[in-house]
């Protein structure tokens, strides 16, 4: 199975769009992709629940169904040679169920291992090979970390952990760049890597920016909006 979460929410088995489009299932597979191949207990899945105003036993009786709908997806994509069974792909476990990718392609694995390479380079100097590979991960975002998909507890601790990966990123990418005296270059490639991204990816941008530039971090994060931002100056408040 593959999965992408680094913007809208999409898993493909045997290139077939298993997500589901009825809300409750649409969240809990989104728990399980974002833990793939790892059990994820039954209370928490459940919990998840609870922006849909479940609760205990009725929380886990949705929770039921939304497993037997994923699983009906899972069947309709399964391989003509049937080696892959629902029940392998959705495992049930005790306490808890585990979604089973079998090696397929995950964007936060590959985000993962790009910005690991590009921390590395940078540890040992070598500024264009960060900002090559700091720079592929963060063009794997194509929007916030499962955009559309209704958060509970769990789910969004992890949209938080990914959001605060992806600023580290950033951050570490813009200084491989000003190490490597690209100043003038550095604006064109902001812009493909951060267009739609929030106001605080202007801030970390700032931190990074502010002492090079000699500017403060507010003075910094305005003339980001300017450069990178088209259309007229944005009203939302800017803090210094």
């Amino acid at each position: 199975m593959d999965i992408e979460v680094l913007g809208g929410f999409r898993a493909l088995e045997n290139g077939v769009p298993v997500v589901p489009q009825a809300e409750p299932a649409r969240q809990v597979f989104a728990v399980l992709a974002a833990h793939a191949d790892q059990m994820v207990p039954t209370d928490v899945l459940a919990a998840e629940l609870s922006a849909y105003g479940q609760d205990g036993e009725h929380a886990r009786s949705v929770l039921l169904t939304s497993v037997r709908r994923i699983r009906e997806l899972l069947a309709g994509a399964a391989d003509s040679a049937g080696r892959r069974t629902p029940e392998a792909v959705l495992v049930s476990l005790p306490g808890g169920f585990l979604l089973d990718t079998d090696g397929g392609r995950s964007d936060q694995g590959d985000f993962a291992r790009e910005t690991g390479a590009g921390y590395r380079a940078m540890a040992r100097g070598d500024f264009a090979t960060a900002a090559h590979r700091l720079r592929g991960a963060l063009r794997l975002w194509r929007g916030p970390a499962f955009e559309g998909i209704e958060a509970g507890p769990r789910l969004a601790a992890r949209i938080a952990d990914l959001e605060a990966t992806r600023l580290s990123a950033l951050k570490q990418w813009v200084e491989a760049e000003l190490a490597l005296g690209r100043h003038g270059e550095l604006r064109t490639e902001l812009r493909a890597v951060t267009t739609g991204k929030s106001l605080e990816t202007y801030r970390t941008l700032a931190d990074a920016l502010g002492s090079d530039l000699g500017s403060s971090p507010g003075d910094t994060t305005r003339a980001l909006r300017r450069a990178l931002l088209p259309g007229p100056p944005s009203t939302l408040p800017l803090a210094a």
